[in-house]
């Protein structure tokens, strides 16, 4: 057997907390947004992601051949080949059977089969830009059309979706970045005596990978049974106002634009209150998630870019002031439009 088939568990990974703790999050609620995981090579990347095999939830799914029909079964890790081609990734016409039978048929791609499931893009640095933007676009619209000519078919297309790279090989274009709820920096393990104990277990899985995963099957079987157990409880997990607002406050704080700053932070502290068998977000959840939800988020050419266009609207308001002098137009009315209601901040 292989260790494809027979995956290194993630609780034997030594160290790495951050990267552990974050993809045990996806799992648990995937508002969260994606998973980024960013580091050199070697430093088990994806290792991890597939470890997660052994601690997938089971889901309900529409059975694909009885009408109504469902069955239950545990998420599935799809990985997108880095050669993969745009109709590869959103589907297109099954040309054997377009020769064969002459029949066109729209097919689905690797998008609809992660339906539901985890998709792990390796590498997604290098990936083509179109096939970047079709990801990205399926994982916010949870649904993909797949269109040739006249023809069109509509798939859902709702998934975890996990990156990794390296970025030694290039950065992200910040529109992709920006995607992904939480980001890890996966560095390599400092401590000798660490980096020691990763070789022997290696070293042991390769030897024997049956009898290596056995050591860790109480502990694997126990984690599977928390991740469904907190599926459960985060949909009555709320947050304290007051926390909102400092969490809010927070990001405001550190100069970020982007609102899925927010949703990334509270939507994974709220999973790990779940994973925290707790139904309230308190403030260790916030201080814990900000590190992985805030890292890569500010933007120096933002602040500059803002500062400039504040400025100029200065200057066209100091000039509307003196040309065109506002008046009192709150007159009463029976009806105020929408527009005028949006220009007073009541829309």
């Amino acid at each position: 057997m292989t260790d494809d088939i027979y995956p290194f568990p993630l609780l034997a990974m030594v160290g790495q907390t951050d990267l552990k703790t974050a993809l045990i999050l996806g799992l648990i609620n995937p508002q969260i947004g994606g998973i980024l995981l960013s580091g050199p090579y070697g430093v088990g990347k994806t290792t991890a992601v597939r470890g997660l095999l052994d601690v997938m939830p089971f889901v309900t799914r529409e059975h694909p051949d009885a009408d109504g029909k469902t069955l239950v079964e545990r998420m599935r890790l799809i990985e997108l080949p880095l050669n993969a081609r745009l109709e590869d990734v959103v589907g297109g016409i099954n040309e054997r059977i377009a020769i064969e039978q002459h029949v066109v048929r729209l097919e689905e791609g690797i998008l609809a089969r992660a339906h539901g499931n985890v998709l792990y893009v390796d590498e997604i640095n290098l990936l083509d830009q179109a096939v970047v933007d079709a990801i990205l676009d399926a994982a916010a619209q949870g649904r993909t059309f797949v269109r040739r000519g006249a023809m069109v078919r509509l798939f859902p297309s709702q998934f975890v979706l996990i990156g990794s790279m390296n970025p030694e090989e290039g950065a992200l274009r910040p529109q992709i970045l920006d995607r992904f709820g939480l980001r890890v920096w996966v560095a390599p393990v400092a401590d000798h005596r660490a980096r020691l104990e990763i070789y022997r277990r290696a070293r042991d899985f390769r030897n024997d990978p049956v009898g290596f995963r056995q050591g860790y099957a109480a502990q694997t079987a126990a984690l599977a049974e928390e991740i469904m157990i907190a599926r459960e409880i985060l949909p009555h997990v709320t947050i304290p106002p007051e926390l909102e607002e400092q969490a809010l406050a927070l990001v405001q704080h550190l100069h970020i634009p982007s609102h899925r700053a927010e949703i990334a932070l509270l939507e994974g502290a709220r999973a790990r209150a779940a994973a925290d068998f707790r139904n309230v977000v308190n403030a260790e959840d916030i201080r814990r998630i900000a590190p992985l939800a805030l890292t890569w988020r500010h933007s120096d050419w933002f602040e500059r870019h803002t500062a400039g266009v504040q400025a100029e609207q200065e200057t066209i308001a100091a000039a509307l002031d003196t040309l065109f002098p506002p008046t009192d137009s709150r007159r009463r009315r029976s009806r105020r439009s929408t527009v005028r209601q949006i220009e007073e901040g009541h829309v």
